[in-house]
């Protein structure tokens, strides 16, 4: 059985995120007021502007990837994500920008062509600093009872191949098998796919 350690991904310190946070909670208030974005019926539409459904979960492409405050090259970045694959949820569409949110609830705006459809999760990141004994099983097969293949700690990033609404086949540093889908932050519960 392998166990994996939790991936590092390059950020910001601590104290330079919540100010962060503080910058984009107003710079998000002001982008929205600015822009003409704010419809509290669109907030309910099942499907954003380019037809897909909101929100949804896809991956960042590039290494590289600035969040910003609002939906242009105009406004402040407010974050740097330093690692590709790193799972986000879609949960606004403006013109060809996307506004974003991360694991830790960080959100902004990233320009759809910084964004893939591939699939990608992290195992039970609410978890992270709670122990080390805390892992999430990865099965050989989608079963509870079925062998462990792989012990991994909270946080770490998972490639997702399927969902079937319960379990999710996943990937990770060359690990295959099957994790319960609660576990994961990346794929909705109850939401299935191949």
């Amino acid at each position: 059985m392998r166990q994996f350690h939790l991936n590092v991904i390059a950020q910001l310190g601590v104290k330079a995120r919540r100010a962060a946070r503080r910058g984009l909670t107003a710079g998000l208030l002001a982008a929205v007021a600015l822009s003409g974005i704010a419809d509290p019926a669109g907030a309910q539409a099942a499907k954003g502007a380019s037809g897909l459904p909101l929100p949804r979960f896809v991956s960042l492409k590039s290494k590289s990837v600035n969040l910003r405050v609002g939906p242009s090259v105009d406004y402040a970045v407010s974050w740097r994500y330093l690692k590709p694959g790193v799972p986000v949820e879609i949960i606004q569409e403006y013109d060809n920008w996307r506004r974003v949110r991360d694991a830790d609830g960080t959100e902004g705006w990233v320009n759809q062509a910084l964004l893939s459809g591939a699939r990608t999760a992290l195992a039970a990141p609410w978890m992270r600093g709670k122990g080390q004994g805390v892992l999430v099983n990865m099965r050989r097969e989608p079963q509870s009872n079925a062998s462990i293949v792989a012990r991994v700690e909270p946080g770490v990033m998972l490639h997702i191949g399927q969902c079937t609404g319960e379990w999710c086949k996943a990937e990770a540093q060359g690990a295959e098998g099957w994790i319960v889908q609660t576990e994961i932050w990346g794929a909705y519960p109850g939401e299935a796919f191949k």
